[in-house]
This record gives C-alpha cells, sequence and structure tokens, in this order.
C-alpha cells in the first residue's frame, strides 16, 4: 500500500509552530511551563507544531533534552495537532531522533540544514536520503538554507524516497525561491516559507502554501489572521498584519538574527508566560529594548 501522506501534507499548508523552549531558574527546561506555552498554542487555533526548532533553540539542547522535549510536545497535544520533529547533526544522531519521534507517535520529521562547512550538491542528497529511509511511515520535509541547493536534487531525493513530501525553504530571495519550487516540482511538495510571517506573503505568490512561525508563540491570532488572508488571495489584508508585526520582526532579524530566539522570549516574559532566559550564544536583550519588545506585545490581541 502507497502511503499519501494527505493529514502531513494539509498540517504543512498551515502556519507550522515552532515553540520556544522555557528554561527554569537552574537552566534546565521548564516542564510545566512548557506544556502551559503549548497548550495556548493549541487553544489559540495552531494545528501544527514544530517541537526542536531553532525558536526552540535545537542547536543549545543536548540530545536528552531534545528527546524530552520531543515527548513534551506529543504528549501535550494528543490528537489536537500534527508534530514535525526537528532533527538533525550527524546521521546516526539524526536517525536516533527521527526514530524515536516514530516511536513516541509523532507523523513527521524535519530535517535541519547539514551543519558542515562543505556541503555538496550529491552529498546534500545522501545525507537527507539516509534519514528519510530510516522512517518511511513519516513524512520528511527538509530545511533549506543554501542558497546554492539546486532544486533538481530534492527532485532527486524524493524519487529515491516519496516520503519526502514538503520543503520548509528559508533562503531570503522570493525570485530564489520561484525557481527553485519550479525545478523541483511545484506541486510534488508543499512548501512552507520558512522565513516567517516577513516573507510569507511574497512567497505565497510563488507557490508557498504554508509559512513557519516564531511569533505565533506571542500572538497566535496574529499569524492566523495572516494565513487566512493569504488563503484567500487577499494581499492587501495580509500585508495588513505584515505591517503589524513588522518591527517586531526586524529586531529578530536584526543582526544577522542575532536576537531571533530572545525577542520571542522577551515578549512571553513580558506578559508573564515565561522567564526571559535563552542559552548562550544567543544573550539576553539590552534594556532599551526589553522595554520596546513588551510594548509591541501589550498592543497585540493576545
Amino acid at each position: 500500500m502507497t502511503t499519501t501522506f494527505e493529514t502531513q501534507r494539509a498540517a504543512l499548508a498551515d502556519v507550522v509552530a515552532i515553540p520556544v523552549t522555557p528554561f527554569a531558574e537552574d537552566g534546565t527546561i521548564d516542564q510545566d511551563t512548557h506544556r502551559a506555552l503549548l497548550r495556548r498554542l493549541l487553544d489559540g487555533g495552531v494545528r501544527t507544531l514544530t517541537p526542536n526548532g531553532n525558536t526552540g533553540e535545537f542547536y543549545a539542547l543536548t540530545p536528552e533534552e531534545r528527546q524530552l522535549v520531543t515527548e513534551l510536545t506529543i504528549d501535550e497535544a494528543g490528537e489536537r495537532a500534527v508534530i514535525l520533529v526537528g532533527v538533525g547533526h550527524d546521521i546516526p544522531t539524526a536517525i536516533a531522533s527521527a526514530r524515536h519521534a516514530r516511536e513516541r507517535g509523532a507523523r513527521m520529521v524535519m530535517v535541519h540544514q547539514p551543519v558542515h562547512p562543505y556541503v555538496a550538491q550529491s552529498g546534500w542528497v545522501d545525507y537527507h536520503r539516509a534519514i528519510a529511509e530510516s522512517v518511511p511511515e513519516l513524512g520528511v520535509v527538509p530545511y533549506i538554507r543554501n542558497a546554492q541547493l539546486h532544486g533538481v536534487r530534492l527532485a532527486e531525493l524524493a524519487d529515491a524516497c516519496p516520503n519526502v513530501i514538503g520543503v520548509k525553504y528559508a533562503v531570503p530571495d522570493a525570485a530564489r525561491f520561484a525557481a527553485f519550487a519550479r525545478d523541483a516540482g511545484l506541486d510534488r511538495f508543499v512548501w512552507v516559507a520558512g522565513l516567517a510571517e516577513p516573507y510569507a506573503p511574497s512567497y505565497f505568490s510563488a507557490g508557498a502554501t504554508g509559512f513557519t512561525s516564531g511569533l505565533v508563540n506571542v500572538a497566535p491570532s496574529v499569524s492566523l489572521n495572516m494565513i487566512e488572508a493569504l488563503r484567500a488571495g487577499d494581499f492587501p489584508a495580509a500585508m495588513k498584519v505584515w505591517e503589524q508585526i513588522r518591527r517586531f520582526e526586524e529586531l529578530r532579524a536584526a543582526n544577522g538574527s542575532a536576537n531571533n530566539v530572545t525577542v520571542v522570549k522577551e515578549a512571553l516574559a513580558s506578559l508573564g508566560l515565561c522567564r526571559r532566559d535563552v542559552r548562550p550564544p544567543s544573550r539576553p536583550l539590552p534594556e532599551d529594548e526589553r522595554v520596546e519588545v513588551a510594548a509591541i506585545a501589550s498592543r497585540w490581541s493576545i
């Protein structure tokens, strides 16, 4: 029997939330707060969750912590959301994480970009193929940040691994995305705008049907308003949301996205939802930016 992955495809064509990983005062994962933040997302209408994404500080977590985050998310979500677990690092580690996700009940894995200074086009295919072939029952979503990768390589990967069903595309170039998607097969994959709300309108105009979001941790209704407008083809309405979140996302993107996670946690802290703590190489915001982030969050309908 051929698996069609219809549920997983539908889940990618949506707001793909990347939950934060809250830390307790002693630096460990605050499990109770983590669950509360997940419930807030679910109660707000979010139906796709990515534990161990970059907004969740994937690279700052230990292997045991990544497993814990996966388990907490799957347990808390139950049947209320489809879970897309972030996996990566070396191939054996990524495979072990993917199999753990499968055993715990996840439906998909997102493969973080290979962490290596030298990435060959065919080597990229080999890396993802090894992971995808290890979990044929799961939908697999490559996370693409490499502007040098050719769309035909993604098609080559999917020829070998039909469970590669979607793409989180995070190269900040809408024209390149449009070309890449068409070279790979526009209708073959679910295309997720991997640079969140700021790029969603332009990427939707080129074929994306979902977008990732860290902002959704703070204001689920804002992100859902944007995707509703984009689904309706109402780009003026989508751009009104874009204007609403512009400054928040500019703060996240500044200095090479140095404060990408920090700004989200600061907004949550200002609302009394979690501590602002982040792990190095991220760092806390200076006081003036804390005040600005709190002011922005207070203006949204939370």
